[in-house]
């Protein structure tokens, strides 16, 4: 049950609330405020990804874990307290400013490799379809081939018999200009 409470207050109070604060320091210029929320984002992407591990651990035997997720969460948008600003001069600023060499470096690797292995899936994704294209039409009783050997002409791909014309030996089905093999 207090999990749905914690995800209706981070949702709410967590998410919703310092993106509309966000958007009028943007709006409105003001630097102090476009800092500060900034940092809340910083921390409350930190926070997210900790506690997606944490709760695979805690949440299920540790006592009022989800109430100490709100005081959390209270905490760091207070502005008596500051959390979010603390927690991030004390803790995350400092780690991030000693790997960050090593972050960037692993970004570039993954966009790197992401682009390599975006053009072989894509070229193994067209090839397949491709290939399931071909084998479906061949195994469908060769009509569909059968009309695109003997027209070009769009209206006797859209209708009538495959080969209607060639049992008859009449070019009803002909348009003017209509190419007939």
């Amino acid at each position: 049950m207090f999990h749905l409470v914690y995800v209706s207050v981070k949702l709410v109070f967590g998410t919703l609330y310092p993106a509309y604060c966000s958007f009028k320091a943007v709006k409105t210029k003001n630097v102090k405020e476009y800092v500060h929320w900034m940092t809340y984002w910083i921390v409350f992407a930190m926070i997210t990804l900790t506690e997606e591990v944490a709760d695979l651990f805690l949440g299920f035997w540790f006592p009022l874990y989800y109430e100490l997720k709100i005081l959390l969460l209270i905490w760091l948008l207070s502005p008596a307290t500051r959390g979010s600003s603390f927690l991030y001069r004390q803790v995350i600023h400092p780690t991030l400013t000693k790997k960050e060499e090593d972050i960037d470096d692993f970004v570039k690797k993954c966009k790197e490799e992401s682009y390599s292995l975006g053009v072989k899936y894509t070229r193994a994704v067209a090839q397949k379809m491709t290939t399931t294209v071909i084998e479906t039409a061949l195994a469908g009783g060769g009509g569909l081939v059968k009309t695109l050997r003997h027209s070009y002409s769009l209206s006797d791909l859209r209708g009538g018999q495959p080969g209607r014309e060639e049992a008859s030996g009449e070019d009803k089905g002909n348009e003017p200009g209509d190419r007939v093999v």
